[in-house]
């Protein structure tokens, strides 16, 4: 990281940003070229669970080659200025890598949606109708590493 000074090292302050944001991007390599999809997530445990359908383009492609880079951003806002030089953004972000297991298992997949749905404020109860199983396969990253940054901006709220 080129601004030492922006890195976040705390460990908890980058769960805390894992832990409340809401969308994830992640980079699939595609014959040499990223190929970037934004996907809504749950994060438990150094692991990030996404939901998907089972075929298609990101599946093809984690097939072939599971290991992936992601980020997330968390408060971004754009600071304004009368002069155009002083514009600025506040973010705080992580970006890491990891490889993706896809899991076709009911019971793991129900387990992978409780996670993703307690992320977003659904905490147990949630009953997911069997046929609609079969129509999605839950990727879960496995992070190997990652890193922390924030704007020299921060405000903490």
């Amino acid at each position: 990281m080129r601004k030492q000074n922006q890195g976040i090292t705390d460990r908890n302050v980058i769960e805390g940003i894992l832990s409340e944001s809401e969308i994830c991007r992640m980079a699939i390599m595609d014959n040499g070229k990223p190929y970037i999809v934004p996907l809504n997530y749950g994060y438990k445990n150094n692991a990030i669970y996404m939901h998907s359908a089972p075929a298609g383009k990101k599946i093809e492609l984690l097939r072939k080659n599971n290991q992936v880079c992601f980020e997330i951003e968390h408060k971004v806002k754009i600071i304004k200025s009368d002069d155009p030089c002083k514009w600025s953004t506040m973010y705080r972000s992580v970006v890491g890598y990891g490889d993706v297991e896809i899991i076709t298992d009911h019971e793991q997949k129900k387990m992978g949606l409780d996670i993703i749905m307690a992320h977003h404020g659904k905490h147990g109860g949630n009953q997911y109708e069997e046929r609609l199983m079969d129509l999605l396969v839950i990727l879960k990253l496995n992070i190997t590493e990652m890193t922390g940054k924030q704007s020299e901006h921060w405000i903490e709220d």
